[in-house]
């Protein structure tokens, strides 16, 4: 089955509502106490946790969700669910990450979300939801018809050239030994662009690291690939991944290949790392910084 615009238009405006729903129900949590759970999952702290919001907040959004997965015999693949591998055959599947940043969320500190995708069996999104329960704002891209911003057309900022180029990281990146290396190579590339300087960011969950990237240009998000599980997931880069597409700005694993939104082994990222950047130019530099680094990660 083929999904038309109007189809993609009704499934949108369907996202929007079930984050809207799971943001609100997420904001009435903040301010309690709240049990925290470990779970297997990725090598850091910030993918092995989980609580009890986290399921809360997916069981509202599923329920919301599911008569369209009848209607359009759709897929499925969500953070607090077993993957069924239903999203290498049906022609779509929802993405979804009902709270992206839980352990900012139970640091009660900015950087989490509500992540809603919709991709194609070939990978591609077609479109992504992203809600940030702490400010309310809402941010939406459907394929082929832009980007929006609290449901306003929305522009991808200007750079300008006296900001500091703003760095988006996950917390474990700055552990790792080439850390001092990366942001050394970092400053000269803010100096080609130019920009002035590099500003390291605190790290938030990936869907808000890189929403305040496409808010704070010129920036960059990324990740390095790894050879341990990890590198966030399918469900931290959808909705993200096609808000990027349709403002303009560049995504792409560190290669400068299109991410695998449906990759069949598995569904996290460090095998290829991600990028993110504001401009595709920047996007280039920071592949040859990898490719000069020449370091397993």
């Amino acid at each position: 089955m083929i999904l038309n615009t109007h189809d993609l238009d009704t499934l949108g405006r369907l996202a929007i509502k079930a984050a809207k729903s799971a943001g609100a129900l997420i904001r009435d949590y903040s301010q309690k106490s709240i049990r925290v759970h470990n779970k297997n999952a990725g090598s850091t702290k910030a993918s092995q946790i989980v609580t009890e919001v986290d399921f809360k907040s997916q069981e509202l959004i599923l329920n919301l969700l599911q008569p369209s997965i009848t209607r359009y015999d759709l897929g499925l693949l969500t953070e607090e669910l077993p993957d069924t591998k239903d999203r290498l055959h049906k022609d779509y599947f929802w993405c979804i990450d009902p709270l992206d940043g839980t352990l900012a969320f139970t640091e009660s500190t900015p950087g989490y979300a509500v992540s809603i995708a919709l991709v194609a069996k070939n990978g591609q999104p077609q479109l992504g939801v992203v809600f940030d329960p702490v400010t309310q704002i809402l941010y939406h891209a459907i394929k082929n018809k832009g980007a929006y911003k609290n449901d306003k057309t929305w522009q991808l900022p200007q750079p300008r050239h006296e900001r500091p180029l703003q760095l988006y990281f996950n917390r474990s990146f700055t552990t790792l030994d080439s850390f001092p290396s990366v942001l050394k190579a970092l400053k000269n590339i803010a100096i080609s662009l130019p920009a002035q300087g590099v500003y390291s960011n605190r790290s938030s969950g990936a869907v808000m690291n890189a929403c305040y990237a496409l808010e704070n240009t010129p920036s960059c998000y990324f990740a390095f690939p790894k050879n341990t599980e990890g590198g966030g997931s399918l469900w931290d880069y959808a909705a993200t991944a096609c808000i990027y597409f349709e403002l303009g700005a560049s995504v792409s694993d560190i290669y400068g290949v299109p991410l695998d939104l449906n990759n069949p082994e598995s569904t996290f990222m460090h095998h290829k790392g991600v990028l993110f950047t504001s401009h595709p130019r920047l996007s280039k530099k920071i592949q040859k910084l990898y490719q000069e680094l020449k370091a397993p990660l």
